[in-house]
């Protein structure tokens, strides 16, 4: 796998925001917003129902740990939700897919590649020429909770990292540290 860097222009990372405003497909829209604003991982999301996010905090099982994870809905994040979610019923998924499951006929949620073809589309649409995934999401979300708090603990502690410097490696902290370190060296 490759690896990918959260976006950590905060520029950069409006226009991606509105990037997706302008396209007008909602489900990608509010799938950014809620890779951004919740730092889950692109299996979770995917898997997201109505119901997950009805009331003030997300409290799901994590697909790839069977952990449990609770998070606060931020008010900006919940608008987003109620506007899209308005006639939605409990169960709907949020990401639906157009394809359904050929053996149960059910609605699917879009695949991995679809949300990446998503990511990599908005990239390009915007000469974004930093590496970019499905993780960048979650990158973006952990880069900005420790430049604004700069409480790695607690962003270990969400991400269920057994180290710091694991953390701080994830998010690109710390190569980013060393690129900034080693600008104009010699000047």
């Amino acid at each position: 796998m490759k690896y990918v860097e959260p976006i950590r222009d905060k520029r950069m990372l409006k226009e991606f925001i509105q990037y997706f405003i302008d396209q007008g497909n909602k489900r990608n829209y509010v799938m950014f917003m809620v890779g951004i604003y919740l730092g889950l991982r692109i299996s979770d999301i995917l898997l997201l129902r109505k119901r997950d996010l009805m009331g003030t905090y997300l409290m799901i099982e994590e697909q790839k740990t069977g952990n449990y994870k609770r998070a606060i809905i931020e008010p900006k994040l919940r608008e987003i939700l109620d506007e899209y979610m308005e006639n939605m019923s409990r169960t709907d998924l949020l990401f639906p897919s157009r394809n359904k499951d050929k053996k149960t006929g059910k609605i699917k949620p879009i695949d991995r590649t679809t949300a990446y073809k998503i990511l990599k589309d908005a990239a390009k649409a915007l000469d974004y020429d930093i590496p970019i995934g499905t993780h960048t999401l979650r990158k973006t979300f952990g880069y900005t909770f420790y430049t604004k708090h700069k409480d790695v603990a607690a962003l270990q502690e969400y991400f269920g990292h057994e180290e710091q410097s694991v953390t701080l490696r994830y998010i690109g902290a710390t190569q980013h540290d060393l690129d900034n370190k080693m600008t104009d060296l010699y000047d």
